[in-house]
């Protein structure tokens, strides 16, 4: 008997010995490294959510800002781990020259990105009770490529009800620094067009659904009361600069 003790006390330890060292190993390893920080974060909004209603109601605006927009900021930044040049390039450079990124990633680049510059942007250019009308250098401009402002409402309203399926409609500054209105589809931004935005409206069916249902020309209309145009004269200043 007490040679069996013995024997099954030895097995114990040797085992306890033989072991030890992965357990020390274990404890010494180097923890993972830390993946690297999101290059895009959903921007937070400076009104509520609530703060556009009648125009643009508070359920609409939550699912459009923290769903739809923060899905563009996921796929952008699972973009930016296939693509390490998204890390470094300025956003507007990028959307500027898609041909530049390769062809594994250059879709999702167009419509992730491509949606979080044209997203960050829109919801800049809406205020609750903001000025009613352009400061008078962006209004100077606007008369003389349009004629007056009802007429830029009424041409841009019209790209944004002609513009088939999902987009945009756009005020831009184009290559030759004038005033001009164009459409894009989807999440293509007025960047790859040579054009820098001034204003844009989203006319995506999940912008105005909720509210409009297919009455895509009436939120159209009323978007106008929401436009911050102190931010439009910021950003035809910077066009133009």
């Amino acid at each position: 008997m007490e040679r069996r003790s013995f024997l099954t006390g030895l097995a114990a330890g040797s085992a306890f010995v033989i072991a030890r060292p992965a357990l020390v190993l274990a404890q010494t390893a180097p923890a993972p490294a830390a993946p690297p920080p999101p290059v895009f974060t959903l921007p937070k909004l400076t009104y509520a959510y609530e703060a556009l209603e009648p125009v643009i109601d508070a359920q609409t605006m939550r699912i459009h800002h923290s769903l739809h927009h923060q899905a563009y900021v996921n796929g952008a930044n699972a973009a930016a781990g296939q693509w390490e040049a998204l890390r470094t390039t300025p956003i507007e450079t990028v959307l500027a020259d898609l041909s530049v990124a390769p062809d594994n990633v250059r879709t999702a680049v167009r419509n992730n990105v491509g949606g979080h510059w044209n997203h960050s942007f829109f919801w800049e250019l809406m205020t609750p009770g903001g000025a009613q009308q352009p400061g008078a250098e962006l209004k100077s401009a606007i008369d003389g490529a349009f004629g007056s402002m009802l007429e830029l409402v009424q041409k841009v309203n019209q790209a944004g009800a002609t513009r088939f399926g999902s987009g945009w409609a756009w005020l831009v500054v184009d290559k030759d620094k004038k005033l001009a209105i164009v459409s894009t589809a989807n999440q293509d931004t007025p960047l790859e067009l040579g054009a820098k935005a001034v204003l844009g409206v989203d006319v995506w069916e999940h912008a105005y659904y909720l509210k409009y249902q297919n009455r895509r020309p009436e939120y159209l209309a009323a978007w106008w009361k929401t436009v911050n145009w102190d931010k439009a004269n910021e950003n035809f200043k910077k066009a133009m600069a």
